[in-house]
């Protein structure tokens, strides 16, 4: 046993070198993520055909593959305006819309559910999914055949489906949570993250005594497979990644498996709140060869898996709103990637001494992941 013994200096080092803090260790604690009555009510009003049926006309050949700032795009705007109006969010964009625009005819859609608390309704948690694409194709953002429609219905009329859906469950929660949620449907995201960017730096009035608290970000979540599903920026906040956990194990049936990808590139529109200091995560299933191709259609999409997923944004947007203390930023992340997490493996290999066996191996990496999260 003597040979498996790690030194609590050396695990110390470990944990300070890759900001390995457990949240309770720097004064935060997240609330417990169980599968209460309240959440699972909210939850059961999600339901398969109901993505479906968003997926089916945002991914129609009439939209022109909804690029923005063209006659795709802004019809698709009008049609999501049209679904969210009689849910009871307030619009939260320019001049009492839902609109905020920016660049050339491009529009993010906002729309609030204020919170329940005063003392802490003036933060809010985003909840968001870009519902542009790329309209025809072209060499720049296709890889072909170009000329023809590009539905995108992975990309991302699945995400604007599990959003949309979303806002209905929040509408048939018996208490509405203390802080705001803020829901974005960002444009211009296949220009540039032009939308995403253009909000992280130009709030609408209306919030400009708001303060966003957490963000979360849906980007092609319409092909879960082996419920499998990629998260993007668990580490932008300590204890984040465990309260993903125990979200996704409280809410019943059978869990979602996690991939945590320890990157953040500017590959989708987490990238522009995670650089204005917004702790934020994104959910993804994967990409597939029909990416920005025009194969890309609705007959490829699991509606039960954007179901899932939504379900798992809706308890966490939630949970986040209740907690009784707000996420905090952890800049390190930016500077982090998969090379960092390979150098995080080489701590565990470090941490146990020469000979030691798997079980060695085994607690030390339990220990660090509990630290991590």
């Amino acid at each position: 046993m003597a040979a498996e013994y790690c030194s609590p200096r050396q695990l110390a080092r470990t944990i300070v070198a890759f900001g390995l803090v457990t949240a309770a260790a720097i004064g935060y604690s997240w609330p417990t993520a169980n599968a209460s009555e309240m959440l699972a009510r909210a939850k059961a009003n999600l339901t398969a055909n109901a993505m479906a049926r968003h997926v089916r006309v945002l991914a129609d050949d009439s939209f022109e593959g909804r690029e923005a700032g063209k006659r795709g795009g802004r019809a698709a705007a009008a049609y999501i305006v049209e679904q969210i109006e009689d849910l009871g969010f307030e619009p939260a964009g320019d001049n009492g819309t839902y609109f905020q625009s920016f660049g050339s005819n491009m529009r993010n859609i906002l729309a609030m559910l204020p919170g329940s608390d005063p003392t802490v309704a003036n933060e809010y948690v985003i909840v968001g999914a870009h519902y542009d694409h790329v309209g025809y194709g072209n060499a720049r953002n296709s890889y072909g055949p170009y000329g023809r429609v590009h539905n995108g219905a992975d990309d991302n009329a699945s995400g604007v489906a599990a959003v949309i859906e979303l806002m209905r469950s929040l509408q048939k929660l018996p208490e509405t949570p203390r802080r705001s949620i803020l829901i974005g449907f960002w444009d211009g995201e296949e220009k540039g993250l032009l939308g995403s960017a253009h909000f992280v730096r130009v709030r609408p009035k209306s919030l400009t005594d708001k303060n966003a608290v957490f963000c979360i970000n849906l980007d092609m979540v319409g092909r879960l497979r082996d419920r499998r599903v990629e998260i993007f920026g668990a580490r932008t906040s300590p204890g984040l990644r465990s309260l993903l956990v125990a979200t996704n194990n409280g809410l019943g049936g059978e869990p979602l498996s996690f991939t945590f990808t320890w990157d953040i590139t500017e590959d989708s529109d987490h990238y522009s709140f995670i650089s204005g200091r917004i702790p934020t995560v994104m959910l993804h299933t994967g990409l597939h060869d029909q990416y920005h191709r025009p194969s890309d259609d609705i007959e490829l999409v699991n509606h039960e898996g954007i179901r899932d997923v939504a379900g798992l944004t809706l308890a966490l947007a939630v949970t986040v709103a209740n907690a009784e203390t707000k996420p905090t930023f952890r800049p390190e992340a930016r500077a982090e990637s998969n090379a960092t997490r390979r150098r995080f493996e080489s701590a565990v290999q470090a941490a146990c001494p020469a000979g030691a066996g798997a079980s060695c191996h085994g607690r030390i990496r339990a220990s660090l992941q509990a630290r991590s999260s």
